[in-house]
Formats: structure tokens, sequence, C-alpha cells
């Protein structure tokens, strides 16, 4: 334990001799919440009093069209990238965009969370699981649950071609042995009609309109502690997650203060300032929010973002093959 304390120590000190040492312009492109985006970059300028941060935010999808026009023209303008998926980021380690940190401190992470090359970072935790409202007559446990005869012509679940989230979802079940796409073949055949992303199924959920499926966490978590008519279920086979990474591109013009922004997110007080904002830490050692289970009670199912990536146009066509399109 004192080795652990003094290590910690240690690199918490060098963390902020490094941080001290970054200075001038870092440019973000996140596609955080604003609130959330400006508590984040006003918690990093706290600690880094001589960086100057300007960011930009919109959507992972928008963000990357932009990112991509700015690789054409060869005058990419981010040094960091903050965004949903790691399978994103995986495709810009395998083009050569982003840039390593090898000294980044994740020994207490989840090696399943981080690239082991360090080219990426996953820095929260949101899950998808299973959503019902209260009124319904049955509590899934399990996805199977929803090829139940209760279920039927009572799912809602949002699209993989339009919400991340579910393209994540999708790919983490169907490489599951017990569920795979015979899983998804069930859901149509149950009249599911996936659609639009989680707000709308969460809205025709809580509504009533439909009574099950697919969301991700911190909607029905943090609406039901307002007294919405809904509950979120960690399925027993486990949930699949975006881990919103954080990488330095490549082409950073300021490597030394990206590098900073990195080990504040993956440091306690970044981490914190996650679970504070209502997510789950990627730190396993940051308490849940209200509302959530203990990080013991949550089963990530296994996922690989290279596979993901190899196989996301076969995954797309099998999806509107059973579902139509």
């Amino acid at each position: 334990m004192k080795r652990f304390v003094l290590a910690t120590l240690l690199a918490a000190g060098l963390t902020a001799s490094a941080a001290q040492a970054a200075t001038g312009k870092l440019v973000i492109y996140t596609s955080q919440p604003n609130k959330d985006a400006q508590q984040t970059v006003d918690a990093f300028i706290a600690k880094n009093p001589g960086i100057e941060v300007e960011w930009v935010r919109d959507g992972t999808t928008k963000m990357m069209a932009k990112l991509r026009a700015e690789f054409a023209a060869g005058a990419p303008q981010a040094d960091i990238l903050l965004i949903a998926d790691m399978v994103t980021m995986e495709g810009l380690k395998q083009e050569g965009r982003l840039m390593a940190h090898s000294g980044a401190s994740v020994e207490a992470y989840d090696p399943a969370l981080m690239d082991k090359d360090r080219f990426y970072f996953s820095t929260k935790l949101i899950t998808t699981g299973i959503i019902y409202n209260t009124n319904a007559p049955m509590v899934p446990t399990s996805y199977k649950d929803l090829a139940k005869p209760e279920a039927r012509n009572l799912i809602a679940m949002p699209s993989p071609l339009t919400s991340g989230a579910a393209t994540i979802h999708m790919a983490t079940l169907t490489a599951n042995p017990d569920l795979g796409w015979d899983f998804y073949q069930a859901l149509a055949d149950q009249g599911a009609n996936p659609k639009g992303g989680n707000g709308g199924t969460y809205k025709a959920i809580a509504g009533g309109e439909k009574l099950y499926g697919f969301v991700v966490d911190f909607l029905p978590i943090r609406n039901r502690l307002k007294g919405a008519p809904v509950a979120f279920v960690f399925p027993e086979e486990g949930v699949s997650a975006v881990t919103e990474p954080v990488a330095i591109l490549s082409t950073a013009r300021n490597p030394d203060a990206a590098k900073a922004f990195v080990d504040f997110l993956l440091s306690i007080e970044g981490q914190q300032m996650a679970a504070d904002q209502g997510y789950l830490a990627a730190h396993p050692g940051i308490a849940p929010p209200e509302g959530f289970p203990g990080r013991e009670e949550i089963k990530l199912m296994p996922f690989d973002p290279a596979d993901a990536l190899k196989n996301a146009a076969a995954y797309r066509l099998k999806f509107e093959d059973i579902f139509g399109g």
C-alpha cells in the first residue's frame, strides 16, 4: 500500500511538472455537450493557467466531416480530438492521424478501455442496456427477455444508421455467441422498428408509446430521479459502451499542452468531474453518480474496435437486410 501511495504521488508530481511546463494555445474538437465541454475546459485551464484553449463542438459525425475536410486541405486545426467512440479513433490511428502519448498514466484502468499503443484513451463509460416503462407487465433482466410475447410490438430502439452508441451496441451484441445476429432477427420479428437516436427512443418509452428498448444509461437514470416512469437495466449478459476517447492528432501544433489535457482527463480530478457531470467514470476507483449501481455490478461486454471498424460496412448491410434499411 505504501509503495502504491508513493508511486501515485510521484506520478502526480511528474504530471503536475509537465502541466506547469505547458503553455500556448490548445485547440480542441469535441462532441461533448456544450455544458460539459465548457466545464471541462474551465477545469483544465484552472490547473493550467498558461494554456489558452479554443474549443469547437459538434456531433461526432459532423466533427469528423470538418476534420476530414481540413485533412484534405492539408490544414488540420485541432490539437485534441475528444469524441464519442473508439471505432472512429481506431480508424484515425490506422491512418497515422494520431500521436502516441506513451507517458500517459493508465495503469489503474481496464486495459480493454485503452489503446494498447496509447494513441487514444477512454475517459468515461456511456453504456447501453435495457430501458423499460415502469408500468410494463414484465421487468426484463436479459436481452432475451425482449423476444418474449410480452414485448411484442412494444419495443423502441435507436438505429445504428443514426446513432453511434447504437452502432457500438449492435457490434457488441452480435459478437456475443449467445446473442449474435439471431437476436436482432428476433427483435425484427417482434415488430421493432429502429429509428432515430437515443432521445426519440427514450421519449417513446417514457411516454408509454412503447414499453421496452435500448438506450444510453444516463437518460433513464437521471430522469427516473426526477420522477419519470422509466427504469434502466444492466442486463445479465452485460452492456456495451461508448467511452468518449481522447487523442492527440499527429499534426498537433502544441503537443505539450495536448498531453497535459489528456493527463488531466485521466487524472483523479478529471475522472471525478466526469462522475459529477452524471456519467460513469472510466477509472474504476471513482464512485458512480446517483442512480447507478456499484461498478462491481456493471459488466462490460467484450468489444474490439479494430474488428468493428473492419466489419462496419458488412454490419450495416446485415442490419438493413434484417430491418429493411
